[in-house]
């Protein structure tokens, strides 16, 4: 499989530079617009991935067998002003036993569990952007956007289909040491695609990011996120926070840390009232090969509601099984523990999560994540991955996911 996945990556990378050559030959002898467009840079990526999910709710077990084609062009600048344009498709290769989520499976779908990774094609980006100098830069169309860590704003990278953020953007870095960002957010574009309702929510949402240097190693972070989601007014917030982070030397390595607080009320149409509190303690140290970090993660709950990031990357947070996509009620409290090693070309993890309710002594479950990666060349990547959660609450059950990926850049 990964030899015909690699096969048809290539084969398309070089199709693409075949159709766009005569058109960079082109920009060479076309000045103005038409030239900017014509000389601008052509990318391709395929991505394979099979993802396996024993989930103890389900009498079948999921086998996702998936590929994404995507293609970018980005233009050259004209006075200042250029354009980026982003296709994907994701298709089904050979095994489809899984329920993409959302409506958009078959209800014979029904009985496996979700690998959200529907199929069809999207319009992923599309954006002018205007950068006049070196102080500012606006944006304006469909663009992903991730901002910090992605625990607040993300565009979903590690599904197939990503999230997508229609709207305007401006950064402004004419102040010393400081990166202002802002966006206007009218629509997100979702995982599930266009062609459910699930996958398009109306917004009237404002993004706000301001990032200090304090000194070469340490940083200052304060962000507002007024979120006001039309379609599915449960997810309307007013989110304030403060981030701090850094590094510095200890024992013959290196130091990371980051401390977060925010606070969110529910807000605009909101069904339910509540005030809750975020907190991310982390602490990383480093040292030739080997990383071992511990962190804490607290998104609390107010009167039964819990603490809500529902624009974030959540695959990246409180373990690969997904358990947590949602909040609980009570709220979370993760506690975890991450080992890291280089072993020759592999890049090598091991993370332990312990999974409890804020409000009350419910204990959710605990996780065992682990993987592996490597670069094969120039062009390629490799990860292997598996994701095992044990339940301790019957709010959740006992969960298995394995996966494995193949990455084709040009």
């Amino acid at each position: 499989m990964i030899r015909i996945v690699a096969g048809r990556a290539a084969t398309v990378g070089l199709l693409f530079n075949l159709v766009l050559s005569p058109i960079a030959v082109l920009a060479d002898e076309t000045p103005g617009i038409v030239g900017a467009i014509a000389g601008g840079t052509p990318s391709v990526v395929a991505r394979y991935r099979y993802e396996f999910v024993d989930q103890d709710s389900f009498d079948k077990n999921a086998n996702a067998s998936t590929i994404l084609l995507r293609l970018n062009y980005e233009t050259a600048d004209y006075n200042g002003f250029s354009g980026f344009i982003e296709y994907d498709y994701v298709g089904e290769v050979l095994v489809g036993d899984f329920n993409s989520g959302a409506g958009t499976s078959s209800p014979g779908r029904d009985q496996f569990p979700i690998v959200a990774d529907p199929k069809g094609p999207d319009l992923d980006q599309l954006f002018l952007a205007y950068k006049p100098n070196e102080d500012w830069q606006f944006r304006l169309g469909r663009r992903l956007l991730n901002l910090d860590d992605w625990r607040f704003v993300g565009s979903v990278v590690w599904r197939q289909n990503e999230q997508a953020y229609d709207g305007v953007e401006l950064n402004y870095e004419g102040l010393r040491d400081t990166k202002v960002f802002y966006s206007y957010v009218n629509r997100v574009r979702r995982i599930f695609g266009s062609t459910v309702p699930a996958g398009s929510h109306r917004q009237d949402t404002h993004l706000l990011n301001i990032r200090h240097k304090l000194t070469e190693d340490w940083s200052v972070v304060g962000f507002a996120y007024l979120i006001d989601n039309q379609d599915q007014p449960s997810f309307s917030t007013r989110t304030f926070g403060l981030r701090f982070e850094g590094s510095a030397g200890l024992a013959g390595g290196r130091v990371s840390l980051l401390g977060e607080l925010a606070r969110q009320s529910s807000a605009y149409g909101a069904p339910v009232g509540f005030d809750a509190n975020f907190v991310q303690l982390q602490a990383i140290w480093s040292k030739d090969a080997w990383s071992l970090g511990a962190g804490y993660e607290l998104l609390g709950s107010d009167d039964g509601q819990g603490f809500r990031t529902p624009l974030a990357t959540l695959h990246k947070f409180n373990g690969w099984a997904d358990k947590f996509l949602s909040t609980p009620g009570a709220g979370l409290q993760d506690t975890y523990l991450r080992l890291g090693y280089g072993l020759r070309s592999w890049n090598l993890s091991l993370r332990y999560h312990d999974f409890r309710a804020d409000a009350g002594s419910d204990r959710w479950g605990s996780e065992i994540d682990a993987s592996a990666s490597r670069k094969l060349g120039d062009n390629l990547s490799l990860l292997l991955k598996a994701a095992f959660f044990n339940a301790d609450s019957s709010s959740f059950d006992d969960t298995t996911k394995l996966w494995l990926m193949l990455t084709a850049s040009y």
